[in-house]
């Protein structure tokens, strides 16, 4: 299949940018270093050219990855912002700055440009969310709209790949999307022609990952390098410039223990001994890692019942490439031992794509290892979510799911598979098995 470059550069979150353009707001795009921030600004800026008819002397373009700029900008922001719209009060600017996260004090800079320049819409980017949602963000409060741009899902990753492919992928996608959000119940598909051709392109994203680069590199070497230079430059950028991290060698070592155990349970006191560390900087670290887009913690479903884990979060990597590459393991999901694991971390990324600030993605274990992958909120309700890359003949389901159905008594339920579509109803719980690339 050939990569068409014009849909590889359309974003879901574009969208977004453009409906909300004319507001004052911030705008502040976060997400992980490479994920196409720059390039997704480039777009914007463009589209406000062409589309817009907005003059270029009106768009200033700037990044603080310059140092030069950095120190300017730093040393009078005021001096420098006036410096490009003079005295022009009446027309409308656009000021673009990449990479933000390396302005000291950068909160509560933008809250003073903000209050000074009613006619410059700010839009910036960051690959870590220590600065712009961190202690700072008491400065903005009222001031921004915050974006997410993460690597590309699934779904963009198909409609980079094949247009017809993603129009396949649309119509029963949406069936599962009205099932799962207005309980629309749909009948089963007696044929699903693509689902082979589905199956591949997951199990290369589930191996490769969704990094704009590596899916538009062609082999496995050239891609295995980009996510090396993709780590490197974490490791340099993030944690020896930004976040001052002088021994970073536990940190490199907590990194590789976490991708080797990707869904499975935090455990901080083995992680402090297997990292010669201690508890307190493997929380810090742990944080660390959360707030430069690396990995992300689940916390567990409880209702405070007493056979029920309450406190250590599972643990899933943002990006399942550069788990991979971590690891070192680019072998087919076939022959995998943790292919379980894999396509469940694909499961909690897509899901971690499409996350509200009201959502609050969950797990669900007992004492006695009763589990549910995911527990999704609802309005009134809660969705249970099982993911089993395996074979299936007829709709089944554990002793645990069972047992979790009937004590919290959802209206709905799913199971993720491997290309498997079923559906059973458990008492009031109507479950339905769906192949994992349809989610």
């Amino acid at each position: 299949m050939q990569l068409n470059n014009q849909t590889f550069l359309d974003r879901s979150v574009l969208a977004e940018l453009k409906k909300w353009l004319d507001r004052k707001e911030i705008f502040a795009l976060l997400g992980p270093r490479q994920s196409g921030k720059t390039t997704l600004l480039k777009i914007l800026e463009q589209w406000l050219k062409d589309e817009k008819k907005v003059k270029p002397e009106q768009i200033a373009f700037i990044t603080f990855e310059d140092r030069e700029i950095l120190e300017k900008f730093s040393a009078d922001p005021k001096a420098y912002v006036k410096s490009f719209i003079a005295q022009k009060t009446n027309e409308r600017f656009y000021f673009f700055i990449d990479e933000f996260q390396y302005l000291p004090d950068g909160g509560k800079t933008l809250k003073l440009l903000y209050d000074i320049f009613d006619n410059i819409k700010f839009i910036v980017t960051g690959s870590s969310s220590l600065e712009l949602t961190g202690k700072t963000a008491k400065f903005l409060v009222g001031r921004v709209f915050y974006f997410h741009l993460w690597q590309f899902s699934f779904s963009e990753f198909i409609k980079a790949r094949s247009a017809q492919l993603f129009y396949a992928y649309q119509e029963k996608n949406t069936l599962v999307k009205n099932f799962l959000e207005q309980e629309k119940n749909f009948p089963l598909p007696q044929t699903d022609i693509f689902g082979e051709d589905f199956r591949k392109l997951f199990e290369e994203y589930a191996l490769w990952g969704g990094y704009p680069e590596v899916i538009k590199a062609r082999d496995a070497e050239t891609k295995t390098i980009i996510l090396k230079n993709i780590y490197d430059t974490y490791v340099t950028k993030d944690i020896i410039e930004l976040l001052k991290i002088t021994d970073y060698s536990i940190l490199k070592k907590l990194i590789t223990l976490l991708a080797s155990q990707i869904g499975g349970l935090v455990n901080y006191q083995n992680l402090a001994r297997d990292t010669q560390s201690y508890f307190q900087e493997i929380k810090n670290h742990l944080a660390i890692l959360e707030q430069t887009y690396i990995i992300s913690l689940i916390s567990p479903y409880s209702t405070n019942r007493a056979t029920e884990i309450k406190k250590n979060p599972k643990v899933y990597f943002i990006d399942s490439g550069l788990r991979n590459y971590i690891l070192s393991s680019f072998q087919d999901l076939s022959v995998r031992p943790d292919c379980g694991s894999i396509v469940e971390n694909i499961v909690f990324s897509q899901l971690k794509f499409k996350q509200t600030e009201e959502a609050n993605i969950k797990y669900w274990r007992t004492i006695a290892k009763a589990e549910m992958d995911f527990i999704l909120p609802k309005k009134e309700s809660i969705l249970p979510l099982e993911v089993k890359y395996s074979s299936f003949d007829l709709p089944k389901v554990s002793r645990g799911f069972r047992g979790f159905a009937s004590e919290y008594k959802p209206g709905q339920a799913v199971i993720l598979t491997k290309g498997f579509w079923g559906e059973l109803r458990l008492e009031s719980t109507l479950v339905k098995f769906i192949p994992v690339w349809y989610w």
